[in-house]
């Protein structure tokens, strides 16, 4: 739904066919997310935001996640969590390995790509912070896997990756030797990919990729 579009309740339900109960709870979920404005005389509007509020929500991001990955390097990881991180890393690894990805390969890339994030933040043990970086990221791209590429399948899209499973390695390399500011520093730094990828998705440069990365853009305004 475009950003502006007014939700009524009723309407919802008359959709999906399922009672007002869960509804309810879906768009006050939604509305405490940010992603729904609550109306003065009943029901909810779509959300609009900017470009700066995306990219804002983004720094936002890469400093919660470099806090947490410095926390996590000056607290010790749990030996457990960094050998999964090492398994997730690894299955990107054997996915990068081609020239270009499938949509299979693509899909699975989003889905290691989202553990290992959420891995790192476990690592910290912070559940403050985490929780605060779980609020960012639910709005349009500024989580983890919120990125959008030209096409998924193109030699370009998998440089990009390429470059961020090699900022993936650094962070967990830091955080394995108890090198916090580096940790920190690498997963700031890591963020900017997110705030490219918008860039170029907003001029025209880039294509959503997905019916959600699609839906995402008409939240966005230029203004």
């Amino acid at each position: 739904l475009p950003g502006g579009e007014r939700i009524a309740e009723l309407s919802i339900v008359e959709r999906l066919g399922v009672s007002r109960t869960p509804i309810r709870a879906a768009l006050m979920r939604l509305e405490q997310e940010g992603l729904l404005d609550a109306l003065p005389g009943g029901g909810y509007a779509v959300r609009s935001f900017s470009e700066r509020d995306i990219s804002d929500a983004i720094d936002m991001r890469g400093t919660l996640e470099g806090l947490l990955a410095r926390l996590a390097a000056e607290r010790g990881a749990p030996l457990q969590l960094l050998g999964e991180a090492r398994v997730c890393l690894d299955g990107i690894d054997t996915l990068l390995a081609f020239p270009a990805l499938d949509e299979e390969a693509f899909s699975g890339y989003v889905d290691l790509n989202r553990r290992f994030h959420e891995l790192l933040a476990a690592m910290a043990q912070s559940p403050a912070v985490t929780a605060q970086l779980e609020r960012v990221s639910s709005l349009p791209f500024a989580s983890a896997s919120g990125f959008v590429v030209s096409q998924a399948h193109t030699s370009r899209a998998r440089d990009m990756f390429v470059v961020g499973q090699d900022q993936h390695r650094q962070v967990l390399d830091a955080i394995t030797h108890r090198e916090g500011t580096r940790a920190e520093n690498i997963m700031r730094e890591h963020s900017r990919l997110a705030r490219r990828n918008l860039h170029e998705v907003l001029n025209g440069q880039a294509l959503a990729h997905g019916p959600v990365g699609l839906a995402n853009v008409k939240l966005i305004r230029r203004a």
